[in-house]
């Protein structure tokens, strides 16, 4: 029976051990009804580890953690039915096609015959999937894959969904049509909760985003908030001939750091000039009011706001895309079930 809930998923101080490898060190959030949370992290900095914690798959060694009200160790049978998750890769059956894939989940989740193709035509057309649906899933593409992977999740509609790297090896427009599926879902309503790599995916989908490194959360805040609080703006400064950047920089005299001049010279092949804009469009301003006795050609100058990718390097030492070596059993590609309630 749903239970009413202030946060749609809980985390507090939790941790796991594999054997002697401290997965999560203590982890804590928290998402509100109806929002998308994104969690960010490198490899091996424990999402995944997170994801199966909450979604019944393994247990916690310490803390706590509750989805849509209900406990996920004392009362993992009720947080099933409350749950879509969909991993890596889709978990479906390719030699079924695409509605009947979708009339076994129906039927597996404990709807009738009828009621169970009526959920599946339903949700064809909902995903744009109509004229594909009597064909087999091995012959879809990646995108249309994830996309009735997502749809099975949802034949018995869920109060809270897990994404875990969703869109991992789809390309741009398989992504952008799955970004748009999880636009529906908070339009509905539906708590989603978004693991990812993609820092781009992170700042588009998400309302409110966790950087999570060494199993624990080292920051929290909007895309906005993250950016802000990690490093000001900079003006960034483009020749069309890389040779007048030295101009450039003689020219700006004190606005360019010491620092920024001394990785110029070692990298004397750089073709553009980043600096700091704590004034913002006056930096700017004051920037070409120097330059115009130069009549230097320009490709371009402008303002820049530190990327989520800047944010990320910053927090953790590292890119998105590198970490540390994986935990057991984290971070590992493996086939997820799409619907995980009983």
């Amino acid at each position: 029976m749903p239970r009413s809930f202030d946060q749609a998923v809980h985390v507090e101080d939790v941790h796991k051990w594999f054997d002697d490898v401290h997965a999560l060190a203590g982890i804590s959030f928290s998402a509100a009804p109806g929002s998308a949370l994104g969690v960010l992290g490198p490899n091996g900095a424990g999402k995944t580890t997170t994801v199966k914690i909450l979604s019944t798959l393994l247990r916690p060694s310490e803390g706590s953690a509750s989805v849509a009200g209900f406990d996920v160790v004392t009362e993992a049978a009720e947080v099933r039915r409350s749950i879509m998750m969909t991993g890596q890769f889709a978990a479906l059956d390719d030699a079924l096609t695409g509605r009947e894939n979708l009339v076994l989940f129906g039927r597996l989740m404990g709807l009738d015959r009828r009621a169970a193709r009526q959920r599946a035509a339903q949700l064809l057309e909902e995903f744009d999937l109509t004229d594909a649906g009597d064909r087999p899933v091995k012959g879809y593409s990646g995108g249309m894959r994830r996309r009735v992977d997502l749809a099975c999740g949802l034949v018995v509609r869920p109060q809270v969904v897990f994404l875990d790297e969703p869109t991992t090896g789809l390309d741009p427009r398989s992504r952008q049509a799955v970004w748009n599926l999880v636009s529906k879902l908070k339009e509905q309503g539906i708590t989603v909760l978004l693991t990812t790599q993609y820092l781009e995916e992170a700042d588009v989908l998400s309302d409110d985003i966790i950087v999570i490194d060494k199993g624990t959360v080292i920051a929290r805040g909007t895309a906005d908030e993250l950016k802000a609080a990690t490093g000001r703006s900079f003006c960034e400064i483009v020749p069309v001939d890389a040779h007048d950047l030295p101009r450039i920089v003689e020219a700006l005299g004190p606005l360019v750091p010491d620092h920024v001049r001394a990785e110029l010279s070692s990298r004397p092949e750089s073709a553009r000039l980043s600096i700091p804009a704590p004034h913002g469009a006056v930096t700017l301003g004051e920037v070409l009011r120097l330059l115009a006795p130069l009549e230097v050609e320009l490709t371009d100058i402008g303002l820049r706001r530190p990327s989520l990718d800047d944010v990320f390097l910053e927090l953790t030492g590292h890119s998105a895309t590198t970490g540390d070596p994986l935990a057991p059993n984290d971070e590992i590609d493996e086939p997820v079930i799409a619907a995980s309630r009983e």
